[in-house]
């Protein structure tokens, strides 16, 4: 038997942390609401620039994390404090892997 492959077109797009989005161009991303990009902010995983929710600019870094949080939340039950710890050993096991290897390259 003869296995069927298909052929699938990906598109995306592609962030930097340059990048600015508002808020409603976050929303559309993440497909939330406004008041859950809020929550995100006030409970300490995003931080944009700007004072106000109309004001505020995120980056590419901002959407990854948000992402990451609500399919946390949305996926396992974990609560918004919960994906808060979750982002951040994520954050310290990327800073200890570009050490790791930092180290080998350098030979130690």
């Amino acid at each position: 038997m003869t296995p069927h492959f298909q052929l699938v077109h990906l598109t995306g797009l592609i962030l930097e942390d340059q990048s600015e989005l508002r808020l409603d161009d976050l929303c559309r991303a993440c497909t939330a609401q406004a008041e859950r990009i809020v929550e995100l902010v006030d409970e300490g995983l995003l931080t944009p620039a700007g004072t106000a929710p109309g004001e505020w600019r995120f980056t590419g870094v901002h959407l990854h994390r948000a992402r990451v949080a609500l399919r946390l939340e949305r996926d396992l039950g974990v609560n918004l404090a919960g994906a808060a710890l979750a982002l951040e050993l994520l954050d310290e096991l990327e800073v200890l892997r570009a050490r790791v290897l930092r180290l080998e390259a350098s030979g130690r």
